[in-house]
């Protein structure tokens, strides 16, 4: 079945290994860049500022805050991860520096991995939210309209915009790390494949 796919799949002889790092690694770079920026914003606001504003229900559960924080730090490095996809496309491209092709298959197996975590981290987080916030409106009268409510001790907990906000935020992030595991598999991928740079890759033995 590999054999089969592969034979589908593979590229013309004058597809180059090189290239598709070049593209892919900069396709990557900036939809990362254009997505990631927006829940780097948001939850960096909501990280510094949510104890004076009011943060909803993650006020008081510090751990959902540290894994989104630690899942940004994930798709930063996936961001310059993909800029050294381009790194290494200039590298393969030049015959005198050229990486071995285990070198080059390991570079996509680390962008694979990096993804696969960040990814991971953002379900966690997500998981995490959405009880939170399914315990808060179970408490709540079951009319489908109060946010706020007081419990028997008195003391107020809400749901606020920030929480959706931080959703939001979530699934730009987990959005930009599938589109990086998606690039870094095809990239894995060819690799496998015979190309310009590398015209045994893959071979039959």
């Amino acid at each position: 079945m590999l054999q089969t796919l592969r034979r589908i799949l593979r590229p013309s002889k004058s597809d180059s290994l090189a290239q598709a790092f070049s593209r892919l690694g900069w396709i990557g770079f900036w939809i990362q860049v254009a997505i990631g920026s927006i829940p780097f914003a948001l939850i960096t606001y909501a990280f510094i500022f949510g104890r004076d504003a009011g943060a909803g229900t993650r006020g008081g559960f510090a751990p959902v805050r540290y894994l989104a924080v630690a899942g940004l730090l994930v798709l930063a490095f996936t961001t310059l991860w993909s800029y050294w996809y381009t790194r290494i496309a200039k590298r393969i491209a030049d015959a005198p520096r050229r990486p071995s092709e285990h070198s080059v298959r390991r570079a996509a197996w680390i962008g694979v991995a990096a993804s696969a975590f960040g990814i991971v981290l953002s379900m966690l987080v997500m998981l995490f939210e959405i009880a939170q916030l399914l315990i808060y409106f179970l408490r709540a009268p079951q009319a489908g309209i109060p946010v706020i409510q007081t419990t028997g001790g008195g003391q107020a907990s809400w749901i606020s915009a920030a929480d959706i906000v931080h959703l939001l935020a979530l699934n730009l992030t987990m959005f930009g790390e599938i589109t990086i595991i998606a690039f870094s598999l095809w990239l894995l991928f060819r690799t496998t494949l015979p190309s310009v740079e590398f015209p045994h890759a893959g071979g039959d033995e």
